[in-house]
């Protein structure tokens, strides 16, 4: 009997978080001060060294899910095949 199967691409997404502590430094500090003469977080630069220490970071898992790959394709190994039957 002969018998035939489907292939359906999953994904699959791990979130993960990690907690860094970023130096408050010149480095993260807007060049200007404010109207008020108070210094402000340049928020871009903070986010990005928190980004840069994050890869060093010990992550820990968050959750997993899986699901239906939103476009499907047949993998690689399997195109040759079919254009051959084809």
């Amino acid at each position: 009997m002969t018998s035939y199967s489907i292939s359906v691409r999953l994904q699959r997404t791990t979130v993960e978080e990690a907690y860094v502590s970023v130096p408050v430094t010149d480095a993260v500090m807007q060049e200007e001060p404010a109207e008020d003469g108070s210094h402000r977080l340049d928020t871009q630069a903070l986010f990005a060294a928190a980004v840069e220490l994050g890869r060093g970071a010990d992550w820990l898992p968050e959750g997993r899910q899986v699901e239906v790959h939103p476009v499907q394709k047949a993998p690689d190994r399997v195109l040759p095949r079919l254009h051959a039957e084809g």
